[in-house]
Parts: C-alpha cells; structure tokens; sequence
C-alpha cells in the first residue's frame, strides 16, 4: 500500500461518513500537522476522494472510499483499508473473520467518532408532524399505503430508502423493520443521502429517511417508541441516544498492527478538536454541552423538582455486557466529563449523576439496578481525580425507549449526568 516516498492511509467504508465526514476529519488531522494547503481531488471514481497532504517532505496519501458499510470492513479485512468507516456496530459474524488480528470489540479497535440520528423525512407541506416506530414499519413495508390512514390528506405515499450496502439502511432495517418488515418493492434505492433527501423535497407524497446531516429541504417528523413520548432529532435528544432512531458511527481498526498514522488519526478524531469538526459536518459531537431540557409534560414532579436548578450535559453512559460494566463510548465519555469539568473551571459537587433501569419485575429491583448504574459512573469518575459527585437512581420511571424492543431496552438503561447552574 505505502511507496518508499509517499505514506498512505485509506478509509473505507459508510457512505454516511465518507460523504462529508471522513474528508473533513482528514484535512483537519493534516491541518493540526502543519499542512497549510490540503488537496482534494477526486480519482476518477464515483464516491471516491483522495485527500494530499506532506509529511517530512515526503507526499501523503489518503484515499477516502464511501461505498457502503460493508465494503469497508471487507476492505479491512483484505488489508487494503486502514480504517474501515461504519454507520452501525460491527457484527459477530466479523468480530470472528478479523479474530486472529484483532478484537474488532476491544476499546483500541472500536472508536465511537460522532453520533447521527436518523431523520424520517416529508415534504414541507405533509401535515403529519409524528409517526411511531410500529407506524413507520407499516408504512415502509407497505401495510399502509395512503397518508390518510394515518391522518394526512387523501393521497398515495411514495417511498424513498438507501440501498442494501449502506449502514443508514442497516440501522432503519434493524431499528425499525425488525424482522417482522420487508421492505416494500416500490420503495426507490438510493447510495446518497443527500440525493435520497432533495428527492424527497420535491415529492408532496414521499417519506424516506437520512443521517441527520443530509436533512436539506425536507421537513422532519418526531419519532415515538411504544410508550415513551415522540422526540425530534435534536443536540441533546440525539447526543444522549434518547432520539429512538439515533445511532453511533464507527472507526474500526485492527488494533495493535494498526500503523501509526492511522492511530494518530483516529486520536485525532476522538479529540476535542476532531469532535468540534463533526458537529460542524452537521452530525452530534460527543463534546459534552450543558443543555435546558425541554422536559415533556408526563415528567414526574419528583424529577422536575429534582433537577431544577440544573442543565443536563449532552452525554449519557450506556451500559455493554450485564448491568454495570460500561461500553467503549462510555469510557472516552468519562474522560470528556472529566475534560468539561476543567475546562468550565467546575467542581465536582456541581455534578449529578442520575440512574435508570430497563423496565423490571418490581419497583425496588429498578431502584436498586438504577442506583448501582449511577455509583458505577461515579466510581469511574472517582478514578479519574473526580471524587464525590452526588448520585441517585430514578428506578425504571421515565423510559425513552420500549422496554420489550431490544435497542429500546437498552436505551433506557442509562445515566444521565446534569450539572447545576452557576
């Protein structure tokens, strides 16, 4: 891959991320390392860019290849990617493939880089304001076939979505058709957000769905999940995965025999100055920001009072295997809060941690779960020079997601972290 003059480095993968993301993300690392001018050219393929920078006198070389999700990892695994961009978590399947490498789930391998919420778009005239997830199934697998069956005018709808290679299509199979939902035959393909969306904006019948930075034109709908109130895509809905159709993006690398300008990079990314670039390309850094909740109107008193004089901060801590080890975004996360802290010259004290449970058998066991999850992130904290931050655990109460779908289950296991007004 490398010549004896020029080092490269080649992403591949998401179109999602490779689209604006990926590029931007490249020429920022090259401008952190001295590159004043930055090319980019594109090399004669479709979904392709390649990114020119020099180090040590020498060229460098970064090929940005935006064919879908899974041609990255195929392209990892193939040793022609350094980096394989992904718009959903890896699979099992490919944690086995890459097993004698690399552990694809380890935390020097999987790096959480931005946050995206998938946005259900509509014409700007579409009446329609909100649609549940089990709506949007029936529309898409074709169940519901006029937006007068779900309170619109009088009219065929038409339906738009990504095609089979790309991660956005992965992530709305699996959030929303589940197993239960094909996909409809007249649903038009598309490999571009970005195009899937204009066409939409021009259709009065048309819904489709994109990554939250290819919005554009069209209007945006607010998703419920069972009984949880509907959100709209939002910093703080999306930041905290509450949104019900928001996701992570990924960088996989093949941890130990990554070289080290692609470890570099990645650092880069997951840096404070990486994370400003992503939330200028329009998806959800991870920087922690202190946000006034709109909380909705079935927000118990007990937890209005409770965080009154507080803002919330755009992170939440999600939980992988059992009930309290935390997951590889967690982890970066700690070290964000402890960051924020400092650089907001807070205390700790200013801090609350709130737990909560998936739904449970009875009322004391969330409690319980809900409060172990909260002393678990102070712990954490506590490791990292943040001592004493007060905790409390809020039970299995105000759940953002269905306690029986899977991806909602795990949404509601979560805490939350606010932090008190000056």
């Amino acid at each position: 891959m490398s010549t004896s003059h020029a080092e490269e480095m080649q992403i591949h993968g998401s179109n999602t991320i490779g689209a604006v993301l990926a590029p931007m993300l490249v020429k920022g690392f090259l401008n952190s390392r001295g590159n004043e001018s930055v090319q980019t050219l594109g090399n004669g393929k479709h979904n392709e860019k390649l990114l020119i920078g020099s180090q040590n006198g020498a060229p460098l070389r970064v090929l940005v290849a935006a064919h879908g999700s899974s041609t990255g990892f195929k392209a990892l695994k193939a040793k022609r990617a350094d980096i394989w961009a992904s718009s959903r978590p890896v699979k099992p399947t490919e944690v086995e493939q890459m097993a004698e490498r690399a552990n694809l789930e380890d935390l020097e391998s999987e790096h959480v880089i931005a946050i995206d919420g998938l946005a259900v778009l509509v014409h700007s005239s579409n009446l329609i304001n909100q649609l549940s997830i089990d709506t949007l199934a029936k529309i898409f697998s074709g169940e519901i076939r006029n937006w007068s069956e779900v309170g619109g005018a009088d009219r065929p709808i038409n339906l738009y979505a990504r095609d089979d290679r790309s991660g956005t299509w992965d992530t709305f199979k699996s959030l929303v058709l589940g197993n239960g939902y094909p996909l409809h035959a007249s649903a038009k393909r598309y490999e571009s957000n970005d195009q899937l969306s204009d066409d939409v904006s021009a259709d009065p019948d048309g819904i489709g769905f994109s990554g939250l930075a290819s919005v554009r034109n069209s209007k945006v709908l607010a998703i419920s999940d069972g009984e949880a109130p509907a959100l709209k895509p939002s910093v703080l809905t999306v930041a905290s995965e509450d949104y019900p159709l928001s996701r992570r993006l990924f960088m996989y690398t093949s941890g130990d025999t990554t070289k080290p300008l692609a470890k570099d990079f990645v650092e880069f990314v997951l840096g404070a100055e990486g994370q400003a670039l992503v939330s200028k390309s329009g998806f959800v850094s991870q920087n922690p920001i202190a946000v006034k909740p709109d909380l909705v109107g079935s927000t118990p008193s007990s937890f209005k009072l409770l965080t009154q004089t507080y803002n919330r901060l755009t992170v939440n801590f999600r939980f992988s295997e059992g009930r309290t080890k935390l997951d590889n975004k967690a982890k970066r996360d700690l070290l964000r809060v402890a960051d924020y802290l400092r650089r907001e010259n807070r205390e700790a004290v200013d801090l609350m941690l709130i737990g909560f449970a998936d739904q449970q058998t009875n009322e004391l066991r969330a409690q319980i779960i809900s409060e172990l999850r909260a002393l678990s992130v102070r712990k954490a904290l506590s490791n990292l020079g943040v001592h004493d931050v007060r905790y409390t655990g809020y039970g299995h109460y105000m759940p953002v997601g269905m306690s029986g779908g899977a991806s909602g289950e795990k949404r509601n296991g979560r805490v939350e972290v606010w932090v008190r007004n000056h």
